[in-house]
């Protein structure tokens, strides 16, 4: 619970390690099929980084001490395969990530002041969501 807001934020943690010194090192898993090398460089990719610092955000103020860095396990299933034989096979690439949760509670604050407005936010034209509504009510309009 974030008390400020009274709001609820969680999240489904896929694995937590526990280093020898008893701190938490939070774990994402991820899966594709790419023939590229997997990283964590793409743009879009930036969510799953947020989804981390998230997770550690999370248990920090359940009161754990958490490892600054956290691991994604990605599995890169091979496309190349020879033959699929009811069998999938994997590379398996453990990416380190350093996490950064002074995004955090400013953004819940903005979130929960969002909510609460009476005002509908602006638009912007670097939304996805946005830019999918305004493209359909468009098409509508023309119709």
């Amino acid at each position: 619970m974030h008390e400020p807001t009274n709001l609820l934020i969680r999240g489904g943690v896929d694995d937590v390690w526990v280093a020898p010194t008893g701190e938490l090192i939070i774990v994402d898993y991820k899966a594709t099929s790419k023939t590229e090398e997997v990283s964590l460089d793409a743009e879009w990719q930036d969510g799953y980084k947020r989804q981390m610092e998230i997770y550690q955000w999370l248990f920090r103020k359940n009161g754990f001490t958490v490892s600054p860095v956290g691991y994604f396990v990605y599995c890169n299933g091979d496309a190349d395969a020879a033959a699929f034989d009811a069998r999938l096979e994997f590379d398996i690439k453990v990416i380190p990530y350093v996490g950064n949760t002074d995004w955090v509670e400013a953004t819940i604050t903005n979130m929960h002041k969002c909510l609460m407005d009476d005002a509908i936010p602006a638009s912007s034209a670097d939304c996805d969501y946005c830019a999918y509504f305004n493209k359909r009510a468009q098409h509508e309009k023309s119709r």
